[in-house]
């Protein structure tokens, strides 16, 4: 073909026929060196290399593809493309069909289930060449885009709870200013009351309660209304040193009256040499409170929370486990999502808060749950060393 370059190699492979035994084995050694350098680039890639063949069999895979996979050389190596990507045999022929003089590049996502959960991003081009259809082989990059995709979807996720969490702020402010309206009137309607001449004392006694009662309830749509507004309006956390234990021990008095009401025996152990994190004080108050709420509410009387508390050498973990009658899965898939709730007269918005937070402290939620057997909440904070550490790299 004109123009074409050739290597010194290509030159040595055009007189293969005119090669004595010596030059023969030189040649040979050659091809194992050059084999080998190839082999160390393509294992040095992050992105998975695939050689594929018309009918999908795959002839090469790189260190990265066979991690990706989850398959090792020897099982991957030989093993057809479609049997491990259902569907993208299809979209290679469609690829093929529309193909009118152009490369056919294939581009999918999808996701593997094993070893572990992950997306992965494909793209497939054919090798240049004349082959024909039944000769014509593929090359398939595969890039692990879990983590990009992990990071756009907490961000999506982190604008719309903003969004919502914004919106119900507003909502319970306006709440505020009827409210208020109420309390001055019916301060009035008391004072008018009391100057009522031929009333009867039984009348003016049995108003004077309304009036107590309905000023008794307005107080308390105030109060749930500012706790409300605490714990949704968004604020950055306010960091210090703070021992878990603590904390933990604080909110765990404070609920000792409920705890006790409905029966619930709580079995807390904390090591007494768990490392400090950073965080706000009274944002974990909030999450400790509406985690073990859930609990609480998620059991019968007898029923037990455990907590149990762990440590490595990058987190610090607290473990809430109840016996309660656990979480369907269409429901746990939900979990984090606002206003949607399990419980009569919920809001929905318990766990959303406790996951907001969580991530402003730099920390993560898990939640595990088996119907008829109970849920366990994991929390995991940065511990405070580590996050010296990571912030002096």
């Amino acid at each position: 073909m004109a123009g074409k370059k050739h290597s010194s190699l290509d030159r040595v492979l055009g007189r293969l026929d005119t090669l004595d035994s010596v030059n023969l084995a030189n040649l040979v050694q050659r091809l194992a060196r050059e084999r080998g350098l190839f082999e160390d680039i393509f294992n040095t890639l992050q992105e998975g290399v695939l050689v594929i063949s018309s009918d999908g069999r795959i002839e090469y895979a790189n260190a990265s593809a066979q991690r990706i996979v989850g398959l090792g050389d020897e099982a991957l190596t030989g093993e057809t493309l479609w049997r491990i990507v259902p569907g993208l045999r299809k979209s290679l022929e469609a690829a093929l069909d529309a193909e009118s003089g152009s490369t056919p590049v294939v581009a999918r996502e999808f996701e593997f289930t094993y070893p572990e959960p992950r997306s992965v991003r494909l793209y497939m081009v054919p090798f240049r060449g004349e082959r024909t259809a039944a000769q014509r082989r593929f090359a398939v990059i595969l890039s692990d885009i879990t983590k990009d995709k992990q990071t756009t979807e907490a961000r999506i996720e982190t604008e719309r709870t903003s969004s919502i969490l914004l919106l119900a702020a507003g909502v319970a402010h306006e709440l505020g200013n009827p409210l208020n309206s109420l309390t001055i009137h019916l301060q009035l309607i008391e004072r008018k009351l009391k100057k009522v001449e031929g009333a009867t004392g039984r009348e003016s006694a049995s108003l004077s309660d309304s009036i107590h009662i309905c000023q008794q309830e307005v107080q308390r749509l105030d109060g749930i209304i500012s706790n409300f507004l605490e714990a949704i309006r968004p604020r950055p956390p306010d960091l210090a040193e703070t021992n878990l234990a603590e904390v933990l021990a604080e909110v765990l008095r404070f609920q000792q009256g409920e705890l006790a009401d409905r029966g619930i025996k709580v079995e807390a152990e904390t090591r007494a040499d768990l490392p400090p994190i950073m965080a706000d004080r009274d944002q974990l108050k909030q999450v400790f409170f509406n985690i073990t709420k859930n609990a609480v509410e998620a059991m019968e009387p007898g029923g037990t929370l455990k907590i149990r508390s762990q440590a490595d050498d990058d987190s610090v973990f607290l473990l809430f486990g109840d016996s309660g009658a656990g979480i369907k899965p269409e429901d746990l898939v939900r979990l984090f999502e606002p206003y949607h709730t399990t419980k009569p007269g919920g809001h929905g918005l318990g766990l959303m808060i406790v996951q907001r937070i969580m991530r402003e402290h730099g920390g993560q939620i898990g939640v595990e749950s088996k119907e008829g057997r109970g849920t366990v909440v994991t929390l995991q904070f940065p511990r405070k060393d580590r996050r010296v550490r990571m912030l002096g790299n």
